[in-house]
């Protein structure tokens, strides 16, 4: 059952001359001080759902994008900030990206993050997606089965870390403690200092591919999905479910349809789904110019990835469409009834799911974003009545 409303904010700053008419995605270039109003932003939207009875605020870990698509790059930085403006409101890291860091000094700052906010910081951990950002900072993601493999090893020892009062780690990428003199001993261990206060730590990670291998990593560490994207239309989610189910069997653990998953979804509110089809198409356009090349829509070819760069050809091309989107379950919109129905229908298909997340498309203005969020709160939530109208508070 539906108890928990979240929102995902990736940074993008106020956007001109959106849709696919509009400017190219790579000709775009801000100057800092816009590229900095991405954290204002994001305290705006944080304070905005603190009063209105949202669950988690997620934002999520970016660098060097001068086109101000997603422009915070250290979100356990920003959350700790946002926990000191707001008063209930958790916030979430949606996702470091494990290998652009030192996994011990991942779980160092989140540690540190999870004592002084007093458990207002939800962890979470991803692979990335941007070569611009993973490879520069040293670490592979063009070599696919690299940067899994990295990642799988980086969290392995994050949860060491987190689990145990003393660890130590061999493999491939780390050794951990390197076998070095110190103060007339040998290191052989390590403590992580601190360590959360909050143990077993909430961990989320994002489901893109759903891989049986990717999807049985998540469930050995008790870490929760967030199915969002193309993942979220229609038979992909529903197969992402199923198999996530079925890698928590093989582990002994019984789970229900939808259990220990978020399902995210972009959303625009209108007057109906017409008017809101409208509203969002040049959100959605922008989105898509963002995200298409990223390996992030599966079903783009070379072809229309070529065309959706030219403003002349793409407004006339067979691109993929927000209508498409809303009838594939992907993109939520309408008025809220049209958008209850639609949740409705989800808790009636998956009993287990108990978190839904609700993010605006990379375009949508601040003023339009903090309007939506709140008609979305007074409008839909409201119709869920074991959603908690106030958030639990930190314990």
């Amino acid at each position: 059952m539906i108890t928990k409303f979240d929102s995902l904010y990736a940074g993008h700053v106020d956007l001109d001359n959106i849709g696919y008419a509009g400017t190219p995605i790579n000709d775009r270039v801000y100057d800092n001080e816009h590229l900095s109003s991405a954290l204002g932003k994001a305290q705006s939207l944080a304070q905005l759902m603190d009063g209105l009875g949202y669950n988690v605020f997620w934002m999520a870990e970016h660098h060097f994008q001068r086109e101000g698509t997603e422009c915070i790059p250290n979100v356990l930085l920003m959350a700790l900030h946002l926990t000191h403006v707001t008063k209930n409101l958790k916030i979430g890291c949606g996702f470091n990206i494990t290998p652009m860091w030192h996994p011990l000094r991942l779980a160092e700052d989140y540690a540190m993050a999870d004592i002084l906010s007093k458990g207002r910081v939800v962890f979470g951990v991803g692979r990335g997606y941007h070569t611009r950002e993973v490879e520069t900072f040293g670490s592979p993601l063009r070599d696919q089965d690299a940067n899994r493999e990295l990642h799988e090893e980086q969290v392995d020892i994050i949860f060491k870390a987190f689990n145990n009062e003393r660890f130590s780690h061999k493999g491939k990428h780390y050794t951990l403690p390197p076998e070095v003199p110190y103060r007339g001993y040998t290191l052989k261990d390590l403590t992580l200092v601190p360590r959360p206060a909050r143990l077993p730590v909430e961990c989320w990670q994002p489901v893109q591919g759903g891989s049986e291998r990717a999807l049985s990593f998540m469930a050995k560490h008790g870490i929760q999905g967030m199915v969002g994207g193309g993942s979220a239309e229609g038979g992909a989610m529903h197969s992402v479910v199923l198999k996530w189910q079925e890698v928590h069997k093989k582990i002994g653990k019984d789970i229900e349809l939808g259990e220990r998953l978020c399902f995210g979804f972009h959303f625009l509110m209108g007057k109906d789904k017409a008017d809101g089809i409208n509203r969002a198409r040049k959100y959605y356009e922008e989105n898509m110019k963002m995200f298409g090349e990223l390996r992030l829509v599966k079903a783009l070819t070379d072809a229309q990835m070529e065309i959706m760069r030219d403003p002349t050809r793409a407004p006339g091309a067979n691109l993929p469409k927000v209508e498409d989107a809303v009838a594939n379950g992907g993109f939520l919109t309408g008025g809220a009834n049209e958008i209850i129905d639609h949740l409705k229908a989800l808790e009636k298909r998956y009993p287990g799911l108990e978190r839904i997340s609700v993010s605006l498309s990379v375009g949508v203005p601040k003023a339009e974003a903090l309007e939506n969020l709140e008609r979305f709160a007074k409008e839909v939530m409201p119709a869920f009545k074991n959603s908690s109208m106030k958030v639990e508070a930190a314990e």
